[in-house]
């Protein structure tokens, strides 16, 4: 029987303890071994929630730890490229959050670092893996609508920033950390690259960000036009409150087709008092529960079946990139055009 494969996470907040449940005891052959997290005692007390023995504030002794086979990176995006390149380049097979970077360049170094090494590299978009995003999928394949010909993605998120995100030169906004996931659909469901962006965006709901971040944003939208001809459309918006909300329709010349729904569950009301209702979705960590979980599988196995990740290092090139594209449009009010060359 094959020891299962050590995993040391890098990063322990929201999206980390989720893959920290995960690679602790849910998914098959691997053991989740380090935590490493440079907020006082998060690193400490996610190990001991996890029954781990390893703990580090910083994650340079977590890569010198030898029962570590491969690291999550669940930090900010800005240290995203740092420690991708060095976990390479100590051998450390690799699943890093999304987005992967801030910069192309970033990504291309990753991607280098990577291919140099000779280690697995996967990236986050875990809306690849959720039952209803691979059912869309293999319809579009099937040619139930037809001929895709336009995709529309969208995500409302229900929180308030983080202060560091409003800072758009440090964080890329919310087409990095709320639309990378639609991103990624778009290139995913059309088959095409985007060549070319328009975007406007405002800030509606975040008054606290106006005086010292004037650029920040909670409401994009964003049109595309792909390298195959096909269109896009990408909304994405933060501090909603009404809950999480992520959906598609992707129109056909035969038809359309939906993916997601607000409700939380398929059960319905309807009273005297309030009318018809329903309880809607709260958090993405409850809506992709699943997703994760069968995402963190399929870094594993591959891994261990010495095979390509199913979301690699230039998906993640390929996000950051209509990510910049699109924050330049805000700036300039014009179409940019995208070099995917």
């Amino acid at each position: 029987m094959k020891a299962p494969i050590g995993i040391g996470l890098i990063g322990s907040g929201r999206a980390g303890r989720i893959h920290a449940r995960n690679f602790a005891g849910r998914i098959s052959g691997a053991q989740l071994v380090a935590v490493s997290d440079p907020a006082p005692d998060a690193a400490k007390t996610t190990a001991e929630e996890f029954g781990v023995d390893a703990s580090y504030e910083h994650y340079e002794p977590l890569l010198e730890n030898g029962a570590v086979d491969a690291v999550v990176v669940a930090t900010p995006t800005n240290f995203h490229r740092d420690i991708v390149v060095a976990a390479a380049a100590r051998g450390k097979h690799i699943f890093c959050e999304k987005p992967m970077a801030l910069t192309v360049e970033e990504c291309r170094e990753m991607n280098e670092a990577v291919a140099a090494a000779g280690v697995k590299f996967q990236i986050g978009f875990m809306r690849r893996f959720d039952k209803s995003f691979r059912e869309a999928k293999e319809a579009i394949d099937d040619g139930v609508i037809g001929d895709v010909v336009l995709v529309k993605s969208l995500t409302h998120g229900p929180s308030t920033p983080q202060r560091w995100m409003y800072d758009v030169a440090a964080s890329n906004g919310p087409l990095a950390e709320v639309s990378s996931h639609d991103i990624d659909t778009l290139r995913w469901f059309t088959g095409g690259e985007v060549v070319e962006t328009y975007a406007i965006a405002g800030n509606y709901r975040c008054p606290d960000a106006r005086e010292e971040f004037p650029d920040f944003y909670d409401n994009v939208v964003m049109t595309t036009r792909l390298s195959n001809g096909l269109q896009g459309v990408i909304e994405g918006a933060v501090s909603v409150g009404y809950g999480y909300d992520a959906r598609v329709e992707i129109l056909g010349t035969k038809g359309v087709l939906f993916v997601g729904s607000l409700n939380e569950s398929r059960v319905s009301y309807c009273t005297v008092d309030r009318g018809v209702g329903a309880t809607a979705v709260k958090s993405w960590r409850t809506l992709f529960i699943d997703a994760y979980e069968h995402e963190g599988q399929s870094f594993v196995d591959a891994i261990a079946g010495d095979s390509e990740t199913m979301v690699g290092g230039i998906d993640g090139l390929r996000a950051v990139q209509i990510v910049n594209a699109g924050n330049e449009s805000i700036g300039s009010r014009a179409p940019v055009a995208i070099d995917i060359n």
